[in-house]
């Protein structure tokens, strides 16, 4: 099965509709799919619900959707970057669901691991646990909290082989793994390809069964979301 694809408007090409849950890793602006959620922008669904730790900044990152209106709802735990966010939020114009970063990050594992809720101390008598089951275990209480799992997932690896094995570097790993896992289908954005068998399996970070199409962009942007330096002397 070939899963490599040419450029990322054909890696998208008959797998994003309109109305789906795409999940798209990456932290702040630090490991992000660029070419695939420009390409997204670019084919023109809408009414899509996103699921991402942040949502980019004004013009970069998942912040190009929200100038085009394509999203509709936010499943995230950081938004302060964004001005159009908070203006579209504030407006009524946007759906958030704010949840906690490791909340968020479990949520996604666990929907890919086939597990459809688990409980946990986070949120605990905040807001966070509205409308959300409450239980006791040892004397502490838990809020239950449903796993995500999204119709497409939007990923960036460091390195793939052909057969989908990926490699992410250093801090680029954050939320891209269980993004992938909770896809039902994942498109992996890659700087490195290499044949198949030539990636040592113990340095695998996740594996080819998760990955469905691969697309390969070796010279991304990776623009700074801040850049904080000492002042000079």
């Amino acid at each position: 099965m070939n899963k490599i694809y040419p450029d990322a408007a054909s890696a998208l090409n008959g797998v994003v509709q309109n109305g789906q849950t795409i999940a798209v890793g990456g932290f702040g602006l630090c490991g992000i799919p660029e070419a695939l959620i420009g390409a997204l922008r670019d084919s023109g669904v809408t009414g899509l619900t996103a699921i991402s730790n942040n949502a980019g900044v004004d013009g970069f990152g998942l912040g190009q959707l929200l100038e085009t209106r394509q999203i509709k709802k936010m499943i995230a735990s950081y938004v302060g970057e964004n001005k159009e966010f908070a203006r579209q939020y504030l407006a009524g114009e946007l759906e958030l669901e704010f949840t906690p970063q490791g909340t968020l990050a479990e949520k996604l594992r666990a929907g890919g691991a086939g597990i459809p809720a688990f409980f946990t101390k986070t949120g605990v008598g905040t807001i966070v646990a509205d409308g959300k089951e409450i239980r006791e275990f040892d004397g502490e209480q838990y809020v239950m909290e449903r796993s995500l799992i999204a119709d497409v997932a939007l990923v960036k690896a460091w390195k793939a082989d052909k057969a989908g094995n990926l490699v992410f570097r250093k801090t680029a790993r954050n939320f891209n793994p269980n993004a992938a896992m909770a896809g039902k289908i994942c498109i992996a954005e890659v700087e490195q390809l290499v044949e198949t068998g030539e990636i040592d399996p113990d340095h695998v970070h996740l594996p080819s069964i998760y990955v469905h199409r691969i697309v390969v962009n070796a010279t991304p942007e990776k623009r700074i979301e801040q850049r904080t330096i000492r002042a000079a002397n």
